[in-house]
């Protein structure tokens, strides 16, 4: 919206970070508490106005940990699963994997659904239709789910990546019915695989129509303003087209554009992101390419679709730190924006976290955080921490306790870094480290040293550098298609799917606006009679490029026929950046705004 001012927001689980981009190329940073309402407090704030004053029409571009919280809550929408007659127990069963493979106390995920519907719909493994339901007895069924309070349904059936129709058929009927919320996993997921499909499909259906109703309100807030929300995969995307698969990793994938960014002006072409917040610790890996993942876990629930590769671990400033009798913990609990830390001063707090820890050691500098600290109770909990522990005979000071939990932060964090490089196949004392997230730079030496990382790159925008991807990122399209497990040899088959999705991903974009238009084609490829496949841009020397990669990853390569498992194609529209700042120490800084204190 060339005139209009720009705002790149990063609403986190307790600040929300907010960056705004005035049309003369003047740039402000206010952090707020986050709330429903955070990028409007925060554009208020960096506009100068007051409650009630109306905000001028803008572009306002965000990330968000909505979808991620509702997951981690359970606190969706009611959603009802329809699957085929006898498979009601499919996504429950899962893979029958066992994560804690010593557990004997086995606690299973919720399941995201409340109710499953199973219907007579049949398709076999050809895509050909072997058996339907009766349309009459179906719609009573569907609005009998409508009646106690399904929402949303999620519609799984066999083969319908071959032959979506039955599954269309159903849409239909529960369009009739009056549910307007409805996933087919058809179109979220059009890959064989009905588990993988199904999983994806409830996902959407239970995030989908919470994040849709928050965005509109939103909107609401911004009349004349256009809204862009950023992807787990690492690209914009209008309201209307943003659904809950795509929203898990929304936050944390402005911050991988950012880095790699930066790391780039800086000339580094390997680098790790280290993205410290204040629920959670963010690590990625940038290795001249960004990373994605399309097969993915989070929060106990599976899904297939496109996300940055990114390992979270739950070390934020606000996690909190516990002497439980027997040892020191720090999280997963957070204290979240409210209470918060105890430093933050809210009659409620109770609990210590790491941002109260690094407050008594000196490095919360307090005239430099958005609001006043107290520090006063901080230290009272230390002492009584101190004293418990000389009780138990163990002679620690108040600071020493302090310590200790930084120390168990720390070494959380590392164990996350060497999951996404060393797990990998990757050296890391190749790689750079930039440090960002509020709390990021108190922890980024030790850290750095504890790793043999030699190399530290923070960026005057760190502290909202989430923010700062939301707008160097780009409008982007994502789309994937059943590849048949067919030879790689045969790969010029899939030149018509190929084309079919470009054509589709062309529409959605310039449907927002866009212009340029740049595509990508990339297969997923394996080893024939393998399980885990390696996703590759198309090109002349893929063959050699996935046997490289297949040795980085697994450590062997061999000499054996390659299948295809999945086309897939991505859409961009460069034109859909925003303008950009040098991001490393520009020559001429951008006017700052007047500060703004919360």
């Amino acid at each position: 919206m060339p005139g209009h001012w720009q705002f790149w927001v990063d609403r986190g689980g307790t600040f929300t970070d907010c960056i705004g981009l005035s049309p003369t190329g003047e740039m402000g940073t206010v952090k707020v508490l986050s709330s429903d309402l955070a990028p409007v407090v925060g554009i208020r704030q960096l506009l100068q106005l007051t409650e009630g004053e109306p905000i001028p029409p803008c572009e306002l571009r965000m990330g968000t940990t909505l979808a991620t919280n509702a997951l981690l809550e359970r606190r969706g929408v009611a959603t009802g699963l329809i699957i085929n007659a006898g498979f009601a127990d499919l996504l429950a069963i899962g893979t029958q994997a066992r994560p804690s493979l010593f557990a004997l106390n086995i606690v299973k995920p919720e399941m995201l659904y409340q109710e499953v519907l199973e219907v007579g719909y049949r398709m076999n493994a050809r895509g050909q239709s072997m058996a339907k339901a009766a349309p009459e007895e179906l719609r009573l069924q569907l609005r009998s789910m409508r009646e106690r309070g399904i929402k949303s349904l999620a519609i799984v059936l066999m083969h319908s990546n071959l032959d979506p129709s039955h599954e269309q058929e159903i849409a239909a009927l529960a369009a009739e019915m009056g549910f307007t919320e409805v996933s087919l996993s058809s179109e979220v997921s059009g890959e064989l695989g009905m588990l993988g499909r199904g999983d994806t499909a409830v996902v959407d259906a239970y995030l989908t129509p919470l994040l849709r109703n928050y965005l509109h309100s939103l909107r609401r807030e911004l009349p004349g303003s256009t809204l862009l929300v950023m992807q787990s995969s690492g690209g914009l995307t209008g309201v209307d087209l943003f659904r809950g698969k795509d929203a898990v990793l929304s936050g944390p994938a402005g911050g991988v554009i950012a880095y790699a960014a930066i790391a780039r002006a800086a000339g580094y072409q390997s680098a790790i992101g280290f993205d410290m917040g204040g629920t959670s610790t963010d690590v990625s890996c940038f290795d001249g390419e960004l990373e994605r993942s399309y097969e993915n876990e989070v929060a106990g629930v599976r899904l297939r679709a496109p996300m940055m590769s990114i390992h979270t671990v739950a070390a934020g400033g606000g996690s909190v730190c516990v002497d439980n009798g027997f040892r020191f913990t720090v999280g997963p609990h957070s204290a979240g924006a409210l209470p918060g830390p105890l430093c933050y001063g809210h009659a409620d707090a109770t609990e210590l976290t790491v941002t109260d820890c690094n407050l008594a050691l000196g490095r919360v500098v307090d005239d430099r955080f958005p609001f006043r600290l107290d520090a006063s109770t901080t230290l009272r909990k230390l002492e009584q921490l101190s004293n418990g522990l000389a009780e138990r005979g163990i002679e620690r000071s108040a600071l020493q306790v302090a310590a200790g939990f930084v120390d168990i932060a720390n070494a959380n964090m590392a164990a996350a870094i060497r999951e996404v490089t060393i797990a990998k196949g990757r050296d890391l004392r190749d790689f750079a480290m930039v440090v960002f997230g509020g709390a990021g730079g108190q922890h980024a030496c030790a850290v750095a040293r504890s790793l043999g990382i030699r190399s530290l790159l923070i960026d005057e925008l760190s502290g909202v550098l989430s923010a700062y991807g939301m707008g160097l990122a780009a409008l982007s399209w994502h789309g994937q298609i059943d590849a048949g497990r067919r030879s790689l040899a045969r790969l010029s088959e899939l030149g018509e799917s190929f084309a079919r999705l470009e054509g589709e991903g062309a529409r959605a974009l310039r449907a927002q606006g866009a212009s340029e238009l740049a595509y990508k084609r990339l297969v997923d490829l394996r080893y024939l009679g393998t399980d885990s496949a390696i996703t590759m841009e198309l090109g002349d020397s893929i063959m050699a490029e996935f046997a490289a990669a297949h040795e980085r990853r697994y450590g062997y390569s061999k000499d054996a026929a390659v299948e295809i498992v999945t086309a897939r194609v991505e859409v961009t529209s460069p034109s859909g950046a925003a303008p950009q700042v040098d991001p490393v120490l520009p020559k001429s800084s951008p006017k700052a705004l007047p500060p703004v204190r919360m």
